[in-house]
């Protein structure tokens, strides 16, 4: 009263009294970000290197068809807390709101800002083998010392890292409207480039691929009889023995599901852009941009991997990646047969006996990477942005620019760490483990998430009430909440499969212990900027009961 009295002005709860951003995007740019985002091919493909290897009986189609199902659950979710929140920020601001600013900060900073600096060598790695490795072997270049082989060295790695963390923040850097163009271009391009793949192989005959093959790996190589090596090599391996594609058993099918993850859980990847996407208020377009591109890699993984069993043969492609997946855990007395990584695009290439056309195709599929790298910031930036906004970090990581709107001081805190990391990343072996945990960390972001969507009708009920998502409805069911106990059944199943099942390779415990540290962090990010802003006279619990403006 004193305070008011004396004519004292207090802080206002929020930085400004609008965010900056524009609403830049439609549905079918989200529909295509969402697309890119389960990228069948940077991270399918990438995957399917170790998950058949790791889990030989069970069946992929069926696991991907399953895992596209089971995910649709969490897209209905997602939508839901969408339209009654569509703020920049996504699952921090959600969660904030109906779980408590502590948790969903932590939460948030944990799976959206700190874990992402991990990704940016992996999404370097992806680099390597679909686009320098194949690049160089195609055109026979032996520099660097050792041609393809030094993007696998510490050097190597530490470059392809660099080269991402630099194309992810000049696209992020663009704004929303640049970015929107080149991820069309870049997923339009890659589309022609997957057509003419079904085309060579629906063309050749296994015996035709046989024979490129092996003249491909005489020619770059100088390895005679590679596919006939490829069989024998893994027939060597023991225990291993290649199923035959189909769509059983169930039991070992659902345990390559928390594999699946890897691609098929982030069709929400932009969700925390809905402040600045047209439409944010209407469930139907909201779905449909989701849903469809989740649906759109179902399918077109699906027919690739059955043009592979029809022309390169079933039985060869799990082999080619049971030996990259032993050579990669250092199995004695196992290596690959060919010195790259076993690409289906690049053996798809080899059914043309033109070095020009191969290198082409190459460079057309590598559109499906570059359309998607910016995936690696352009999402977080949005997370650090908001929690700027609510007063949680330094107002500087809430600015934004004038001509693109991009807040600019937010994608530095994804840039400056990423690049110590992927250092750390590229000479220091031990570290790599700490990778392990990535998907991880952002499922139980995606969990807690989940958990507020079934409590909102309860903890927020006018909120919910004004919500068009209350309003969805079967046999008198709400959709929302009961799509949202069905995800955090497959979270949960996610989780516990990875943390007791040492196939999957995520449950070391220096990983863990690193994991965990980064929680650590966030809280006390957290407790100091709370105790901070008090001094100041801002009270972080009554920000975060608001919702932010616009």
């Amino acid at each position: 009263m004193a305070a008011e009295a004396l004519g004292e002005e207090r802080p206002a709860l929020f930085l400004r009294k609008a965010t900056g951003l524009v609403r830049g995007w439609n549905v079918r740019d989200s529909m295509i970000y969402a697309c890119l985002a389960t990228n069948f091919v940077t991270l399918g493909i990438y995957e399917f290197t170790f998950a058949g290897p790791a889990f030989p009986t069970g069946q992929l189609i069926t696991a991907v068809i399953i895992s596209g199902i089971w995910v649709s659950f969490l897209v209905i979710a997602y939508a839901g807390l969408i339209v009654t929140i569509p703020r920049a920020g996504g699952d921090y601001v959600w969660q904030t709101r109906i779980l408590g600013s502590g948790i969903g900060f932590v939460m948030a900073a944990t799976g959206w800002w700190f874990i992402l600096w991990l990704w940016a060598p992996i999404y370097g790695n992806i680099l390597a083998v679909q686009f320098f490795e194949p690049l160089w072997a195609t055109f026979k270049w032996t520099w660097p010392t050792g041609g393809a082989a030094w993007f696998g060295t510490h050097n190597g790695i530490f470059l392809v890292s660099m080269i991402t963390i630099v194309l992810a923040g000049l696209l992020v850097s663009i704004g929303m409207a640049g970015y929107a163009r080149i991820q069309k271009w870049c997923i339009y391009g890659g589309l022609v480039g997957f057509g003419v793949i079904v085309v060579l192989l629906l063309v050749n005959s296994h015996a035709n691929f046989i024979a490129s093959f092996n003249l491909e790996a005489a020619k770059l190589f100088g390895i005679h009889n590679a596919y006939g090596a490829t069989q024998a090599a893994a027939a060597k391996i023991p225990g291993f023995h290649p199923q035959p594609l189909g769509f059983g058993p169930l039991g070992p099918t659902m345990l390559l599901v928390p594999v699946m993850m890897f691609f098929i859980l982030w069709p929400n990847w932009g969700a925390t852009l809905y402040g600045e996407i047209r439409g944010a208020s209407d469930f139907r377009r909201v779905f449909t941009g989701m849903f469809g591109g989740l649906w759109i890699t179902v399918i077109l993984t699906v027919v690739f991997l059955l043009l592979i069993n029809k022309t390169m043969g079933w039985a060869f492609y799990q082999n080619s990646n049971q030996l990259n997946y032993q050579a990669f855990i250092l199995t004695p007395h196992v290596s690959n047969v060919l010195p790259v990584w076993p690409y289906p695009v690049l053996y798809a290439a080899w059914l043309v006996h033109n070095s020009v056309f191969q290198a082409a195709l190459i460079l057309v599929m590598s559109l499906w990477f570059f359309g998607w790298v910016g995936t690696l910031f352009l999402s977080s930036t949005r997370v650090i942005f908001a929690a700027a906004f609510d007063r949680v970090l330094p107002d500087k990581a809430a600015e934004v620019s004038e001509k693109r709107k991009v807040p600019f001081y937010s994608l530095i805190l994804m840039l400056l760490p990423a690049v110590a990391l992927s250092a750390v990343y590229a000479y220091n072996a031990t570290f790599v483990t700490y990778t392990y945990d990535a998907t991880l960390v952002i499922a139980v972001t995606f969990l807690f998430s989940s958990i507020a969507v079934v409590l909102l009708p309860f903890v927020k009920k006018d909120l919910w009430r004004a919500s068009p998502a209350s309003k969805i409805k079967v046999l008198g069911v709400q959709v929302v909440p009961a799509a949202g106990w069905i995800t955090i059944g497959l979270l949960a199943f996610n989780l516990y499969e990875w943390l007791t099942n040492a196939s999957y390779g995520v449950n070391n415990r220096d990983s863990l212990y690193y994991m965990a540290a980064m929680y650590v962090l966030a809280i006390v990010l957290y407790v100091a900027a709370r105790l901070i802003r008090r001094r100041q006279g801002i009270d972080l619990g009554m920000i975060n009961k608001e919702i932010p403006v616009e």
